[in-house]
């Protein structure tokens, strides 16, 4: 399994787990959305995540991390290895992700 294979394994278990998550796939592009609001994208090798602006400036700071181009709410998440740090920020993140967009009242 590859690392973007596990990534969307964990995010597929993640969202089931949550609830009240849609997903949506368009070519090599898999994105969660709540509430109206897209929260997670997958493409390529990584994940990136719509979190809180200031969570997300402290999570471009954590190993295999970094702000993406969708804006200062976004992080890109794109581990080497999808190992027990990696997914415990995953799990972290997406959970945050999550309940950001369902409290965001459908405001992107």
């Amino acid at each position: 399994m590859t690392d973007r294979e596990g990534i969307a394994a964990r995010l597929a278990a993640l969202a089931s787990e949550l609830g009240q998550v849609e997903t949506s796939t368009d070519g090599g592009t898999v994105s969660w959305s709540a509430a109206g609001v897209t929260f997670a994208v997958l493409a390529g090798g990584g994940v990136e995540l719509r979190l809180d602006p200031a969570v997300a400036a402290a999570a471009s700071h954590t190993p295999d991390s970094d702000f993406s181009p969708r804006g200062p709410e976004w992080i890109r998440f794109h581990p080497h290895t999808l190992d027990a740090h990696a997914i415990d920020r995953l799990d972290a993140w997406f959970a945050l992700a999550v309940r950001r967009a369902h409290q965001s009242g459908g405001r992107p």
